[in-house]
């Protein structure tokens, strides 16, 4: 990679127990070893302010008769992500780095606008406003059914506010990734997350290969 070349930046989504978290523990590694420098981020978080909202839209023990309004938790998200665009992902894109980022605006949409219901074209305004023509340059989508998705996640923590929520709720999530990746003109590659890990892991290598490193 030579010095001073732009940066891409890559996002990995999907529903907690699609197996993004698992992946994330070797791509930098995979990338770095391809001569990339790599910038591993999260949202929400990324930043301290982002980190402390985190805290704060994932407390499993909020009182169920005290839940955020949803516009709350959209803008709140938005908020978020301006400080993390701002202090962590374009500075490391003009460096030339690459952003791996552990969701993004992707999950914005799937949660608050099919999740919780929110008017999609609500969250697109957001959207257009907070980051402007900024989107990634690959996103890769772990897709499972989210039966499969609870079960994996409930096997291995306690579930987290979002992961307390209902089937029918994560059927919607799991719509709304879908429908994001339609109308993403090529950038959302959809991984089938049922797969056997190296499977898995083949199809993201091979994509990444082939969209990022041309």
């Amino acid at each position: 990679m030579n010095a001073g070349a732009p940066g891409k930046f890559i996002t990995l989504e999907g529903m907690d127990g699609a197996g993004k978290s698992t992946h994330l523990s070797w791509l930098p590694a995979f990338l770095a070893a391809r001569g990339v420098t790599v910038c591993l981020t999260r949202e929400p978080g990324g930043t301290p302010l982002g980190e402390r909202l985190r805290e704060l839209m994932l407390d499993k023990n909020r009182q169920p008769n005290q839940p955020l309004h949803a516009d709350t938790e959209a803008l709140l998200m938005f908020a978020a992500r301006r400080e993390h665009l701002d202090k962590v992902i374009l500075p490391a894109l003009r460096a030339g780095s690459w952003v791996v980022c552990d969701r993004f605006t992707d999950a914005t949409f799937a949660y608050q606008a099919g999740g919780s219901g929110l008017p999609w074209e609500r969250i697109a305004t957001l959207e257009s406003w907070v980051q402007g023509p900024l989107q990634p340059d690959l996103t890769l989508y772990f897709d499972v059914p989210a039966e499969v998705g609870k079960a994996r996640t409930s096997a291995v923590r306690e579930p987290d506010r979002f992961e307390q929520e209902g089937r029918a709720f994560f059927d919607r999530v799991r719509a709304a990734y879908l429908r994001r990746a339609r109308e993403s003109d090529g950038r959302m590659h959809i991984i089938d997350g049922t797969l056997t890990l190296d499977a898995v892991r083949k199809v993201v290598e091979d994509t990444i290969l082939s969209n990022c490193f041309k």
